[in-house]
């Protein structure tokens, strides 16, 4: 069973929250979280501006490939990524944005904090996406606080750290199912996230699969007013193992379906080796290093 927590019971660090996004953080890996800041309407509206967006012509979202830059800024098309290098590249559509810095900032040199690539349709799309980035953001922060309190980690783990974070927005379509489609192919394959945390609004349509730690899967859908949190190889690594990224995929179906994952990173230079070793692994690093291998535009020969 996968928990479901109301976050403003975890921010007041109510028992029952806290219990129940300790066994999510340190056992399931994922949970499902209500009563935040964000309303349902709100998540509707991001929703169908994305769904908008993937309805355009391919030639009007061409002009937004990221497969021309060097970072992960703007449309991904179907097949520009390979979560599994053991499946074909994943057939959903996506677009990418991140953190907006101001011109001259020289950290936009860095594909990290590279400058978003806003398409001019729909014509409200970068203030609807660019606003629900910052909120989005803000809530994944308190989610943040709650996991720490729940491990018995300090919030002081985290002071800082996300001050200009490489968190990611991501529009995700997932088509019906290809008619083409075989055994190795995914709208996104099986892979655990790579980063720290992730709060993932979707459409409610079902396509979600988590993996069980005894084998098998677990569908997990939230509405809109509602989301699905789980946690990154970052995290896992950052905490030294306490807690946990547990794999999961999207095969797809009959139905398309819509879903806007936040990837919620820390800064470039954070140190996220195991809090209280010598080491030190930068976040920057970790990153590069996992999109290299995925984002077909980035892989090395």
């Amino acid at each position: 069973m996968i928990p479901r927590i109301d976050l403003a019971a975890l921010t007041a660090q109510d028992d029952d929250a806290l219990a129940a996004m300790k066994t999510a953080a340190t056992d399931i890996g994922f949970a499902t979280v209500h009563n935040t800041a964000l309303s349902a309407e709100r998540v509707s509206r991001v929703i169908e501006t994305y769904r908008a967006f993937f309805k355009l012509p391919e030639a009007s979202k061409a002009a937004y490939d990221m497969a021309r830059t060097g970072s992960n800024r703007g449309w991904g098309a179907s097949g520009s990524e390979q979560v599994d290098p053991d499946a074909n590249p994943d057939y959903k559509q996506v677009f990418d944005c991140g953190l907006t810095l101001p011109e001259g900032d020289p950290r936009l040199l860095n594909p990290f904090y590279a400058a978003n690539l806003w398409p001019v349709e729909p014509a409200d799309f970068k203030d609807v996406i660019s606003a629900y980035y910052e909120d989005a953001c803000a809530v994944a922060m308190d989610v943040l606080h709650g996991v720490a309190a729940s491990v018995g980690l300090s919030a002081r783990t985290f002071e800082g750290a996300f001050d200009a974070p490489m968190a990611l927005l991501r529009g995700n379509y997932y088509p019906a199912r290809p008619a083409r489609a075989g055994a190795k192919d995914f709208g996104i394959a099986t892979h655990t996230d790579y980063g720290c945390l992730t709060l993932l609004a979707t459409d409610g349509s079902s396509g979600l699969e988590v993996r069980k730690r005894g084998g098998g899967w677990i569908p997990v859908s939230a509405p809109p007013r509602e989301f699905v949190i789980n946690f990154g190889e970052m995290m896992e690594m950052w905490s030294d193992g306490v807690i946990r990224a547990t794999p999961h995929r999207v095969v797809g179906g009959v139905d398309e379906r819509i879903s806007v994952p936040l990837f919620f990173n820390p800064a470039y230079e954070t140190n996220v080796a195991p809090v209280g070793s010598s080491s030190v692994i930068l976040a920057g690093d970790h990153l590069s290093a996992r999109y290299n291998e995925t984002y077909i535009h980035l892989k090395k020969d």
